[in-house]
This record gives C-alpha cells, sequence and structure tokens, in this order.
C-alpha cells in the first residue's frame, strides 16, 4: 500500500511541475505566474480541486509520442471563491506552450458541461499559442467542440475570460464569446493572426503588443473590459467581480451585509448640476454616492468614455449603473457608447440584475463619421436593449434628456419602472437655441426677438415639469435624496415579473 501512495504522490509532484523547472523559471522571468499559481491566487485557500490531473494527449505524428506531460498543457476543475463554487481552466504555457489539443480541449469541455449542469460561473485563464499544430483537424475540431459550449452557456452562467499571455488564432474566439474579457498589461495580447502573418499578407509592420496588447483592445477594439498591471492584480480583481454575479439566470444577485445606510442624504448634490448648462461636471461622482460605500466596478472604462457602465450595490444587492458622462463629448451618445452599454444591458438583463440609469445626455452624435458607421442601427442596438430588458429599470434624469436618446436611455416609453428627474433636467425634442433657429427662421435677423423666443422656449422645456405632467416622470426628486428615492424604488420592484412574448430568440440589430 505505501508503495501504491508513494506511486500516486510521485505522480501529482510531476503532473504539478508542469513543462518542468526550466520552463517554470522562464515563465517567471516574463513577469507571469504559472497556471496552477494562478489559480491559486484566484480560489478561496485550499478549496481547488483538479480533474484529469493525469490526462495525456494521444498524438504520435511529429515525434509527438516521445512528449508526453501529464495533464497537457491546461489545468481544470473547480473551487470557490468567498464561499460561492466556480469551475475553472488555467492554461499552462510551460507545457507545449499551452496549445490546444483533442486530449487538452476534453479537458476544458468536461469542465464546461459541469459548470453548465450545475449552473456556476466558469473562468478560463488565458496563456497559450492557438492550436497545436502536431494534431491537425483533431485540435480544430477541439476548438469547435468549446466554442459550442460556450454558445450554449451564453446567458445561463456567468462566463469570464482573463488573458494573462498570448492568445492567438483559434484560441480567441473562446473568450470573444463569453461574458467579459480582461487582459493583462504588457504581458498578455489577442490576435487572430501575428505579426509575422500580417507582415506577409499586408506588408505592415507591427508588433504584438500594438496588434494586440491591452491597451489596443481596451481604447479602441472595445473587446476587452479591462487590463490590470500584473497577474496577481488581475487574479483579486476578478475575485471582486465574481462577488457582483448571481451564480446562472435563475439564482438571485449576491445580496451582501452593508453599514451603508439605504435612506443616507447627500447635501451635496444639490450643487453638483453648474448653472451653466453648457459646463460639464463628473458624473461619476453621482454614481459613487448613490452606491453602497462608493464601491463601483467599472467595465470597459478606457473604452467610450462618454458613457459609464458597471456594477455596485444598493442595500448590499447588486445593480447594473449606466450613466452619461458629460465630462466626455458632453455626454452625447455615439456608435461606440450604445454598441458598450447595450452589451452591459442585455448581460444584466440575462443575470436578473437590476439596472440603475443615470442621464444627462444633449442627443446623438452629429457627422458623416457617425453615419458612414452605422449610427443608426449602433443607436437602436441600445433602444433595443433596454426595450427587452425585463429586469427592475430604475432612471434618474439629473439634466439633459433631449430627443431620441431621451426615449433611448430607459424611459418610461421603453418600460423604465420608476423615473426620476432631478428639478434642473430638461426633456424636450432639442436645446432651446436649435429649437428656436428652426420654429422661427424668419426672425433670426433679429437677435433681440430669437433671445426672448429662446428665453420663452428655455422656461416652457427647460425643466421636467412637461413630462412630469404627462407621467413621464414619476416624481421630481431633490438631488441630495437620490440614494434614498433609488433605494426604495429598488426595493419596491424586487418583486416584479414580466415576461416577453414567446420567441426562439429575438433578432437584435447586430
Amino acid at each position: 500500500m505505501k508503495e501504491i501512495l508513494a506511486e500516486l504522490e510521485h505522480r501529482r509532484e510531476t503532473a504539478r511541475l508542469g513543462g518542468g523547472q526550466r520552463r517554470i523559471e522562464a515563465q517567471h522571468a516574463r513577469g507571469k505566474l504559472t497556471a496552477r499559481e494562478r489559480i491559486d491566487i484566484l480560489l478561496d485557500e485550499g478549496s481547488f480541486e483538479e480533474f484529469d490531473m493525469f490526462k495525456q494527449h494521444r498524438c504520435t505524428d511529429f515525434g509527438m509520442d516521445e512528449q508526453h506531460i501529464p495533464g497537457d498543457g491546461v489545468v481544470t476543475g473547480w473551487g470557490t471563491v468567498n464561499g460561492r463554487t466556480v469551475y475553472v481552466f488555467s492554461k499552462d504555457f510551460t507545457v507545449f506552450g499551452g496549445s490546444l489539443s483533442e486530449t487538452h480541449a476534453q479537458k476544458i469541455i468536461k469542465i464546461q458541461d459541469m459548470a453548465l449542469q450545475n449552473r456556476a460561473p466558469i473562468i478560463g485563464l488565458f496563456d497559450a499559442g492557438g492550436a497545436r499544430i502536431q494534431e491537425g483537424v483533431a485540435a480544430l475540431g477541439g476548438y469547435g467542440e468549446v466554442f459550442q459550449r460556450n454558445v450554449l452557456a451564453s446567458g445561463v452562467i456567468p462566463q469570464i475570460s482573463l488573458i494573462m499571455g498570448p492568445c492567438a488564432g483559434g484560441d480567441v474566439y473562446s473568450p470573444a464569446m463569453t461574458d467579459f474579457i480582461f487582459m493583462v498589461r504588457d504581458t498578455s495580447y489577442m490576435f487572430v493572426t501575428g505579426p509575422d502573418v500580417v507582415k506577409t499578407v499586408t506588408n505592415e509592420t507591427v508588433t504584438a503588443e500594438q496588434l494586440g496588447g491591452a491597451s489596443v483592445h481596451t481604447t479602441k477594439s472595445s473587446i476587452a473590459d479591462g487590463a490590470f498591471d500584473n497577474d496577481v492584480e488581475a487574479l483579486l480583481e476578478m475575485r471582486r467581480l465574481i462577488d457582483f454575479l448571481p451564480m446562472n439566470n435563475t439564482a438571485d444577485v449576491p445580496e451582501v451585509a452593508s453599514p451603508d445606510d439605504p435612506q443616507r442624504i447627500d447635501t451635496s448634490l444639490d450643487t453638483l448640476i453648474p448653472n451653466n448648462p453648457n459646463k460639464p461636471y463628473d458624473m461619476k461622482e453621482l454614481v459613487l454616492k448613490t452606491l453602497d460605500e462608493g464601491d463601483f466596478y467599472e467595465i470597459q472604462g478606457s473604452y467610450a468614455k462618454n458613457i459609464i457602465t458597471g456594477f455596485g450595490r444598493i442595500e448590499g444587492r447588486t445593480v447594473g449603473v449606466v450613466a452619461n458622462q458629460p465630462m466626455v463629448l458632453a455626454g452625447v451618445l455615439d456608435s461606440d457608447a450604445s454598441r458598450k452599454a447595450a452589451r452591459f444591458v442585455r448581460f444584466c438583463d440575462c443575470f436578473n440584475i437590476p439596472l440603475v440609469t443615470f442621464v444627462d445626455v444633449p442627443g446623438f452624435l452629429p457627422g458623416t463619421a457617425q453615419e458612414y458607421g452605422g449610427l443608426i442601427k449602433h443607436g437602436a442596438k441600445l433602444l433595443f436593449a433596454y426595450a427587452e430588458a425585463t429586469v427592475p429599470k430604475v432612471t434618474v434624469i439629473t439634466r439633459k434628456a433631449y430627443g431620441g436618446a431621451y426615449d433611448v436611455m430607459s424611459s418610461k416609453h421603453i418600460r423604465g419602472d420608476i423615473n426620476y428627474a432631478w428639478p434642473t433636467a430638461e426633456i424636450a425634442v432639442m436645446g432651446a437655441k436649435g429649437a428656436v433657429e428652426i420654429l422661427y427662421r424668419s426672425e433670426l435677423a433679429d437677435k433681440d426677438k430669437i433671445a426672448r423666443r429662446t428665453k420663452d422656449y428655455e422656461d416652457r422645456f427647460a425643466n421636467p415639469f412637461v413630462a412630469a405632467e404627462r407621467g413621464y416622470i414619476d416624481e421630481v426628486i431633490m438631488p441630495h435624496s437620490t440614494r434614498r428615492r433609488v433605494s426604495r424604488a429598488l426595493a419596491l420592484l424586487r418583486s416584479k415579473s414580466l415576461q416577453n412574448p414567446w420567441k426562439k430568440h429575438d433578432n437584435i440589430p447586430l
């Protein structure tokens, strides 16, 4: 018996070494942790249960029959994050560069199936060079199986991808179909075709960082939802994100004890809006002062900064926040902001996370670049997302809500549940200057008359009361009471039940 136990421990030690001490040291030299070290940081101490530690590939081509390493380049299993079950797979770059083989894919598929059957989130840690060339189509078939499960799990369990090294070729499409993608600055990159192929085909000379680094995907492509400075920070932030998310699409949102009084009044908000209607202010100040303890987990904070998206808590329960940001492009909606917010709204609706929307939007961004880029369709994505959502929706209009953008931003007309406005709110088809220039075009030469017309228009429409008279605004509230009113609205809506007509699936304007 002792010999058998000793053999088991020896095999485990061999498997834990992955590609060997030399490759582990090379991984550390690049500023990266190993696959197992990452799991140890991500999960609660001692909670990880590994599966398929001894699994090996069956390839015999190109000398592979002489290269067998237990685990075959990926570590899989389950554990807990603050006591809540999560499934995880972590690609091991020290073993065949983390490349995906048929066996490697089978390990990931097993974890995906278990996560879906047991309705728990799954986190993938990516650090790999793509498909294993020696296995050819068998590796490609493995990718297809993984992709299929990404699709089936979408909207059922949260799927999170953390890119911690290279992620190229077929490897990029699995993260692309998950709910969130995060990257590590300077050590991770994602692209379909690498710099060498780009050079050959298009004659462009570009580095891996320039082609698909964290800075590119968080600011330009919108592929990544955030980036972190190192492996440890990234993994700890994943733990924080998981705390905000429900286990699955039928589970309630997480609830934690909060010392922050939901009835808290913040008088500083009474002076947040500048007297000059064209002067910007920081909407994040309102977001932070409304949420429990100012705790806000921003999603895509470096992309389309004219709109803010992220998670927070009110009365200890997770909420999704969408807010126009007047500090950037006056908070206008453009194609990028619309797509960013639409995807976030749809995620929240998938997982029963209530939506709190703060509105200060002068309209959609005009210009040929936007129109040629499909602003109509991209703007419709956000409209579609809000109109489709059946979760509780609470809206607060702080200042401008002009034109179609007023409708789009979770208005009463697209099933906003509770719609508040501050006394400073201006709800109209457009701003006073533009409206007067259209209505009184024949009087434009008379500046005094135009000034009076503008003043009359402002007195009539530059306030929330016309909308309130029609019931489009449920209540005009004092800014300092925003947290209290939002808290009470969300408490009221806890038992909300709303069903859309049955359909196989919708046809959102992609």
